[in-house]
């Protein structure tokens, strides 16, 4: 059970609520945001004094029964009524993990998709494998060795990561990274300390001003697919659907780029394979 996030959590899903949402009267001597936490704990049929206990981290750890209850009152999406459960330790139990290797019939699936930009990640972004059209879309700023390996840390950290997408979609981008690793965290946490996740997340609360003030926002949304769009300095601007694809190891997902209807961007998919695999510099890429 992990007092301090799952404290912070409901207050910061407490405080995004409005009284009208939930069929409360507003009243006139409102003088904070969201629910009260007595108005929480009478939809959820709970006592307003252990809700207050649970935001004051002097709770025992709350049942199921109750964290459904809490879920159905604070309308939590599926994917923040299962991180509620995590931070507070129902999670049921993890399934296999790759440990960073990928199966060889993931690898050969990468191979055979020759028109189509692919990519394994774990689940905290660490960049395991790729095939060549991801090569050739992403080029340099996207590799699977050594320290250059982590999207989340590239994306907060080295600017030319950002230079390919239009800065009007940058600050929705940096919050799907941050959101679904949040989620990720909680996730790995049930196997015990995760250490390397830990020490992720203080690189970058040390190195990166944004992704600081995003974490403590506690925004938790599962990545299963997107909108990007990316410009590549041989055909132009590209319009993509990120799909997200869960492999036999839980830790890992195969993501899928596939080309927006009616946008044109197939034709310079084609373009783009027939340029393959080149190293551009981050000037370049402007």
């Amino acid at each position: 059970m992990h007092r301090t996030e799952l404290a912070d959590f409901l207050r910061r899903a407490r405080e995004r609520l409005s009284p009208e949402e939930v069929g409360l009267p507003r009243g006139v001597r409102r003088r904070t945001p969201g629910l009260r936490r007595e108005e929480v704990a009478q939809l959820a049929g709970v006592s307003g004094d252990y809700v207050m206990r649970l935001e004051q981290r002097r709770s025992a750890q709350p049942s199921t029964q109750l964290l459904a209850a809490l879920a159905r009152a604070l309308r939590l999406t599926k994917d923040e009524r299962d991180h509620l459960f995590l931070l507070a330790g129902h999670r049921p139990p993890a399934g296999p993990r790759g440990g960073g290797h990928v199966e060889p019939g993931v690898l050969h699936l990468l191979d055979t998709l020759v028109d189509t930009p692919a990519q394994v990640v774990d689940e905290i972004g660490t960049l395991l494998a790729q095939n060549r059209m991801a090569e050739t879309l992403f080029g340099e700023v996207c590799t699977v060795s050594g320290d250059r390996r982590n999207v989340v840390l590239r994306w907060f950290t080295d600017p030319a990561v950002r230079a390919p997408h239009p800065p009007e979609e940058r600050e929705r981008l940096s919050r799907v990274h941050v959101a679904d690793l949040r989620a990720a965290l909680a996730r790995r946490r049930q196997g015990g300390r995760d250490r390397e996740g830990e020490a992720l997340v203080a690189r970058l609360r040390r190195d990166s001003p944004e992704f600081a003030a995003l974490w403590e926002e506690h925004e938790v949304a599962v990545r299963r697919e997107s909108r990007m769009r990316v410009h590549h300095p041989a055909v132009g601007l590209l319009e993509l659907d990120s799909v997200v694809l869960r492999t036999t190891a839980e830790d890992q997902h195969l993501l899928l780029f596939t080309p927006a209807p009616g946008t044109g961007t197939a034709g310079r998919l084609g373009l783009l394979r027939v340029v393959g695999p080149e190293q551009f510099t981050p000037s370049a890429r402007r």
